[in-house]
């Protein structure tokens, strides 16, 4: 498989996309008002504790208050919310043989707790967070106050598994975990040493910041995005790294140079007069995104729907013509409807609940094959996935691990005519609405004289004809009403006013 990192960086945002076999699948987007949360420790204060939700509410500064579980609370939040004990270096005091932490009971309001950000501000939810702090480097993950070592799954051979665990139970120091990453799979014992020990210096420098910082306040800032992807996704099976930026080449390359210097030469700056993403056709496929219907190559297409509660996508048969019977055609389409709808999930960034109404096939085993295919499409996806089998109103059901906003909130509001509903009144609803506000305007014993503005084709629907609709409105409400054309006016609105002193009149 040929993969690619293409990074676009200007003065408003950097925009990160990868892609496979020419396939745009992943998108990355940050702007300096509104940088990446996930990472980030804060020093910040219960405001309540509800064991009836078996959660806590944590001010961390922002309008809305941090959510923690009470299963993500570990056994040694204590050392943050007590004094914290420093030996005679001035370093933080761990005792080893710490009591278990009871949350129910010793988690109280008012009390000052260290946690880190592990899900971003969706919609009107605040950040989740954990009290298990985790710091990622390029190979490992340290965890401290843990002491177990876990090796990535994808790190297939036993032998290279023992002698990783081998390194790290060498290099680690009491009380610390670690998570291995893949990329440390046929790494020499030195480099992983380095970013062991590398990790351990910052988490030091953590703790003894967290004496003297204030209540509610950022301890510890993350990489931003464009950083954590180039040290996440950068890796020996990508073929090429093209960016568009000097700066942010300069910046790449500096870090490659210490993690990885065989990926140097990977790095290419791109000096065309034509957009980087014009160039690999990306920019194509982001204004295609917004909509919620997607096409198919074979001819069939997609409907996606994002809801509070779930996305639920419908494959549809489209301009299909199968020239054999309906469940091989059926199939065709479900199947390759499943590899578009994985490359649709992970671009659109689709998280939570997602409900997948396949056409429907007969045969269990055809069943089975649409289940495997979108398996199998999902494992190329970082996010963690849960897929159950093909129900008997043939739909899937999934859930895929939500960390922030679905990337098209990342790139356009909410529409203010339709408030995003992607629907506004027709003329004959609108020409009601008008209708109400002047019975209810007749209500008040107002002025019989006013003047409405409306828009161009309002005014062709109300003054159209021999009888039209304005002598309509006139007669039956014994009035003298003037429409007059006002481009100002916003979609689908209508404003009253006075005709004696052209005073804009509102009624409710």
């Amino acid at each position: 498989m040929n993969k690619e990192i293409i990074i676009n960086s200007s003065n408003e945002e950097t925009r990160i996309a990868i892609t496979e076999d020419n396939k745009f699948v992943d998108l990355y987007v940050e702007r300096p008002e509104s940088q990446r949360m996930v990472g980030d420790i804060y020093k910040g204060k219960v405001s309540r504790v509800l064991p009836g939700m078996q959660a806590a509410f944590i001010s961390i500064g922002f309008s809305q208050n941090a959510f923690l579980h009470f299963s993500d609370v570990s056994d040694f939040t204590h050392m943050f919310i007590d004094d914290i004990e420093k030996d005679q270096n001035n370093e933080v005091k761990i005792d080893s043989k710490i009591n278990r932490y009871n949350v129910e009971k010793d988690l109280k309001q008012g009390q000052d707790i260290i946690v880190q950000v592990m899900k971003e501000p969706i919609g009107t939810k605040g950040p989740r967070v954990t009290t298990q702090i985790s710091i990622p480097g390029r190979f490992v993950v340290l965890v401290p106050n843990e002491k177990y070592i876990g090796v990535s799954r994808k790190i297939s051979q036993i032998k290279e598994k023992k002698r990783l665990k081998s390194i790290a139970y060498k290099s680690l120091p009491k009380n610390y975990g670690l998570i291995i990453r893949t990329v440390a799979e046929n790494k020499t014992e030195k480099v992983i040493v380095n970013d062991i020990n590398a990790l351990i210096k910052i988490w030091k420098n953590i703790e003894n910041k967290i004496p003297e910082a204030k209540t509610v306040s950022l301890i510890y800032k993350d990489m931003g995005m464009a950083s954590s992807v180039i040290r996440d996704l950068f890796t020996s099976d990508v073929d090429k790294l093209i960016v568009d930026s000097r700066k942010m080449m300069r910046i790449i390359t500096t870090y490659v140079k210490d993690v990885a210097p065989q990926l140097k030469k990977k790095i290419e700056y791109y000096n065309d007069k034509t957009p980087v993403f014009d160039k690999y056709n990306i920019e194509k496929e982001l204004d295609k995104l917004i909509s919620s219907k997607v096409w198919i190559k074979n001819g069939a297409y997609l409907i996606i729907q994002q809801t509070e509660a779930m996305v639920v996508i419908d494959v549809n048969s489209g301009k299909f013509i199968g020239k054999s019977d309906h469940e091989t055609n059926s199939l065709k389409i479900n199947l390759e409807a499943a590899k578009e709808i994985a490359r649709q999930v992970r671009l659109r960034d689709l998280g939570g609940l997602v409900v997948i109404d396949f056409i429907d096939v007969l045969q269990p085993k055809n069943k089975d094959k649409i289940f495997v295919e979108l398996k199998k499409e999902f494992h190329k996806d970082r996010a963690i996935t849960k897929i159950e089998k093909m129900s008997r109103f043939g739909l899937i059901e999934m859930t895929r691990q939500r960390v922030r906003e679905s990337v098209i909130h990342d790139l356009h509001d909410d529409c203010p005519t339709c408030n995003g509903s992607g629907l506004c009144p027709t003329i004959p609803t609108l020409v009601s609405q008008i209708e109400r506000w002047i019975q209810r305007y007749r209500a008040t014993k107002g002025d019989r004289r006013i003047l409405i503005r409306i828009s161009d084709d309002v005014y062709k629907y109300l003054t159209r004809g021999r009888f039209s609709k304005r002598l309509q409105l006139m007669w039956k409400y014994w009035m003298k009403i003037d429409f007059k054309i006002d481009e100002s006016i916003p979609f689908r609105e209508f404003k009253v006013y006075d005709r004696k002193n052209q005073s804009e009149i509102k009624v409710k």
